[in-house]
């Protein structure tokens, strides 16, 4: 009887700081809430689970049902929310956390953290508190992420990564993104199209930042979404440099795919910009001539240059994707960039990448010395990469208006080393058709 009353005293003892620290919760406002948030940080962060539940007497989940009540009741108003959301994580990340977890999830607490994202009157540093929440959730396993997924959160993750104005913040949501397409196979392709429908957006460090992930993305999905082609090009018109150079990263990865022949097309295409884009610019010339000052930034020169470099680099890396390319007209579509004399950029990338196929092969040699003439030729071989700087007006249309068709070199070529077959009867194309078919190259060249 006396051991037992005495156990009793003990636990009594026991119970009461605990009791009286939730008391002092219950009965505080918002400020004094605020300054037990604080005190409970820097207290408790990186402690274990079992440590947190010595430190409350074995009742920590009371303390954090406390928390996760006041999130829900006071989340729209962003009242002490970043100090909120750092108490609960010190909760979820401890180890051996999985119940803390389980009792968060259960009253709603990803809804909740997703909710917050969309929010506009929440001040960044709270949002960014929430997706550090989703990391720890998303990395606790398999089921978490997918229930991530579940409730609608690649849409809602996507989103913010496109609206927030902080880089660091946008740094914390492309490792949730990571996250969620590892381990994961049941969501990694909304993940991967989440990532395709950021592209487009106005944020520059966020299409950098999906760039970067959807290589890993890629590999991981191993098939190609259809609309990747478009979109990544598209982003070679950015201003961006950095931008710029993880939308090559993933092209060069992307041409293992079978995408590959539509990217290369894409890619030649870009080097002649169609006459509706330049021609816009062309009224605004004529009446302002301070509109001369923007044609360094027009998107489509941005992007014949990006497109120009891209191939030399793909050339560079793999001569059979340069011969693909030179059944794509790449050497008439360099020399006419060339001849762009509203974008430096452009004539200088593509005087760069052309030079690297005339080194490559003859047959492109031959054509471009003849298309340029002997002075001009001797002039882009010895350097190329300030050839802009030295050619005329002159120069510049020759280039511009090029007739030059390596391909139809190219297929008699091979047909004079396939000559013995095709005269007994084992070709499979009919003369007649080749001959009609580069007649018609002819005439669409001259017009």
């Amino acid at each position: 009887m006396l051991f037992d009353l005495h156990r009793l005293a003990t636990s009594t003892i026991l119970y009461q700081p605990q009791l009286r620290r939730l008391e002092e919760w219950d009965n505080a406002g918002t400020v004094a809430r605020s300054h037990i948030l604080n005190n409970f940080i820097e207290t408790n962060q990186g402690k274990t689970a079992p440590e947190l539940e010595q430190e409350f007497s074995q009742g920590a989940s009371l303390f954090l049902v406390r928390l996760t009540t006041w999130l829900r009741l006071t989340y729209m108003t962003g009242s002490c929310l970043d100090k909120l959301l750092r108490s609960i994580g010190v909760f979820l990340s401890a180890v051996s956390s999985n119940h803390y977890l389980i009792e968060f999830l259960e009253v709603g607490g990803v809804l909740t953290l997703l909710e917050i994202l969309a929010l506009e009157n929440i001040k960044e540093e709270g949002k960014k508190e929430s997706i550090r929440l989703l990391q720890v959730i998303a990395n606790s396993g398999r089921k978490y992420k997918e229930l991530i997924c579940e409730s609608y959160g690649v849409r809602s993750i996507a989103e913010f990564l496109a609206k927030s104005k902080s880089e660091e913040t946008q740094e914390e949501v492309q490792v949730l993104l990571d996250s969620l397409v590892h381990g994961n196979p049941k969501y990694q392709n909304q993940v991967y199209k989440g990532l395709i429908a950021l592209l487009p957006c106005a944020s520059p460090k966020a299409q950098q930042l999906s760039l970067q992930t959807l290589r890993t993305a890629q590999s991981i999905v191993g098939t190609t979404h259809p609309s990747i082609v478009d979109n990544v090009l598209k982003v070679l018109s950015t201003m961006h440099l950095e931008v710029q150079y993880e939308a090559i990263e993933l092209i060069k990865d992307l041409v293992n795919y079978d995408v590959c022949p539509a990217l290369l097309k894409g890619l030649v295409a870009l080097l002649i910009p169609s006459f509706k884009e330049t021609s816009k610019l062309q009224p605004k010339i004529l009446n302002d001539s301070s509109v001369l000052q923007l044609t360094a930034h027009l998107p489509v020169f941005l992007q014949q240059a990006a497109a120009a470099k891209a191939i030399g680099i793909l050339a560079h890396r793999n001569t059979s994707l340069a011969e693909e390319m030179l059944h794509l007209r790449v050497v008439h579509s360099l020399l006419a960039a060339m001849g762009n004399t509203d974008h430096s950029n452009s004539q200088r990338q593509a005087s760069l990448t052309l030079k690297y196929f005339v080194q490559l092969f003859p047959v492109v040699e031959e054509h471009v010395r003849k298309s340029m003439g002997e002075e001009l030729y001797k002039l882009f071989f010895s350097n190329a990469g300030d050839l802009y700087m030295k050619i005329d007006s002159i120069q510049a249309d020759i280039l511009a208006a090029n007739k030059v068709n390596v391909t139809k070199a190219l297929y008699l070529s091979d047909l004079s080393q396939s000559n013995v077959s095709f005269y007994f009867g084992h070709g499979n194309q009919d003369p007649v058709a080749y001959n009609t078919h580069f007649q018609k190259e002819d005439v669409e060249g001259k017009e």
